[in-house]
């Protein structure tokens, strides 16, 4: 056999394992697309309904405290079946549920337009709420199973600048199409949005195996960390109204902190648990979900304390005060990518550190805040949050989907969102009981009294900012129990025989080795093939 027809094949080879890299790179970004769409829908539709509250009580001819329970009962249910629906994920596919949820949260959004009453309506909330739990608590497992882990960071980075969109384009939007076509149509719109999810999903997004074959649905541990959480919660949600020493809200915290040691109690116990409480003992997982709690808590204190400093504290329009809001989330959403990419190239650890960082100089600058501020001031302060926030949260999420094997990655995506509900849970709470405890006895009307109980709360937030960043510094920045490599979804190759994470392109070096060594020895050579040793090595580590 002569070396020039072996070597031949073997270049076709290698270009054929090129045009198969390119086309996995094509797949990844397609299957991004109906995550891309589902992560824009989901946060459109809680900011135009929580923008329409007061058009959704004339309408409705109903108080301002029953519509409130739209908001209410779609965090509840959303929050209390994450952990639920990603353990699902890791038994049955994550594929099945997220798909599940787009036809359900779809469902939800029809019945929600069609709604006679304020009751029906509450109820379809609660169907919708079902389906967004379905798509947060898999959307980010089947990314991190899309793409390798250095791309991670850029994708999840993708996905968080569409959940900022969404939620920035929510109130306009709303307001434009309530005033237009009526209050049913901001629901209606979640339908064709949502089928388009559906359809990009179903024809681009691959099956993956389920990693829990075998295993079972622990029933009992779902139910009490579900009804525990949706208790604290409720107290939490609930204790500016009903007051926070009121035999309501202390019922339900004591209720929920015994459910929620129940579960403590019963998962060890269980054979297959509802959720592996040894995740937290691996602190690459634990410091970024209490760090990821902290960035709640302490932004939280933004989104309640900064109207009221420009509405009441500077007498503002609300339009005003919204082109003035607007500032952060942008700045997150345009810099969310940049952050994952970097987390890529130098890991997660320094970027959220410096982010938390960023945060918390922010927050203590807006603390010194006063009744003749320069508004501008006020935009380049909010703009450096937004970047600090940007900064950390893609690559904080990165280090959580990073420090859990495969079969867990449904539940590690669920405790991330819930992370983020508890902390802005606690941190709307806290900034509430922080602004009425400074203001007690005071006039509400009086911008002096406005400014100083808004810049305590916005201290209190700095200093927590502050312990978040250091949580982000003090994790180590691998896990201990690393997470096999062959878990990682593989990396594309852009050269041709490169052969990183494909058995294919190491079996084809191997083989231009060969022609190699005996065109050596028979005084041949080989031309035009480019051989690298170490992607070979790598794939064989793999």
């Amino acid at each position: 056999m002569t070396t020039e027809p072996l070597a031949s094949r073997h270049a076709t080879h290698g270009l054929e394992l090129a045009q198969k890299a390119r086309a996995g790179r094509l797949g990844q970004y397609s299957a991004f697309a109906g995550l891309a769409v589902g992560a824009f829908m989901g946060p459109l539709d809680g900011s135009m309904v929580n923008s329409m509250l007061p058009i959704l009580t004339r309408e409705l001819q109903v108080d301002i405290s029953t519509t409130e329970w739209l908001l209410t009962i779609y965090m509840l249910i959303q929050t209390g079946m994450m952990l639920t629906f990603g353990r699902l994920g890791d038994l049955w596919g994550h594929k099945l549920i997220y798909v599940s949820g787009l036809v359900v949260f779809m469902i939800g959004s029809a019945l929600s337009a069609l709604a006679p009453s304020p009751e029906l309506l509450i109820g379809a909330r609660a169907i919708t709420a079902l389906g967004s739990a379905a798509l947060w608590a898999n959307s980010a497992a089947i990314l991190t199973h899309s793409f390798p882990a250095a791309q991670r960071g850029r994708a999840l980075g993708m996905q968080s600048m569409m959940v900022q969109l969404g939620g920035s384009c929510g109130p306009p939007l709303g307001g434009i199409v309530a005033s237009t076509l009526g209050w049913r149509a901001i629901f209606w719109i979640g339908v064709p949005v949502t089928l388009v999810a559906l359809v990009l999903s179903l024809r681009f997004i691959e099956r993956d195996e389920p990693r829990g074959r075998g295993e079972r649905f622990d029933v009992p541990g779902a139910a009490l960390y579900m009804l525990g959480l949706m208790s604290v919660l409720v107290a939490l949600n609930q204790g500016h109204a009903w007051g926070w020493d009121s035999f309501g809200v202390l019922g339900f915290l004591g209720l929920g902190l015994g459910l929620l040691a129940g579960f403590v109690v019963l998962e060890p116990r269980v054979r297959w648990p509802m959720l592996d409480l040894g995740l937290f003992r691996e602190r690459a997982f634990a410091s970024p979900v209490l760090a990821m709690v902290l960035n709640f808590v302490s932004t939280s204190s933004i989104v309640f304390l900064m109207p009221l400093y420009l509405l009441l504290g500077r007498g503002l329009a609300p339009a005003e005060a919204g082109l003035i809001l607007i500032s952060q989330p942008l700045t997150m959403a345009s810099i969310t990518i940049l952050s994952g990419t970097l987390s890529d190239r130098i890991g997660s650890r320094i970027p959220a550190t410096v982010g938390m960082s960023i945060l918390a100089l922010g927050l203590f600058l807006l603390s010194w805040v006063d009744v003749s501020t320069p508004l501008l001031w006020i935009v380049g302060v909010l703009v450096l949050i937004g970047v600090g926030v940007g900064l950390f949260n893609t690559p904080n999420s990165s280090a959580v989907m990073g420090a859990v094997p495969s079969g867990r990655r449904g539940v590690a995506a669920a405790i991330l969102s819930t992370a983020r509900t508890l902390g802005n849970t606690l941190g709307l709470g806290l900034a509430g009981a922080i602004f009425t405890t400074v203001l007690a006895g005071r006039e509400l009307t009086n911008p002096e009294y406005v400014v100083q109980a808004v810049s305590v709360g916005f201290a209190v937030g700095s200093v927590l900012a502050l312990l978040g960043a250091l949580t982000c510094a003090a994790r180590p920045a691998t896990p201990r129990r690393a997470v096999p490599a062959a878990e990682e979804a593989p990396t594309p190759s852009p050269s041709p025989v490169r052969g990183e994470g494909s058995n294919d392109g190491c079996r084809s070096v191997a083989a231009m080795r060969r022609v190699r060594s005996e065109s050596s020895k028979g005084g041949g050579s080989v031309q035009g093939v480019r051989i690298r040793a170490p992607s070979c090595t790598r794939a064989a580590k793999t």
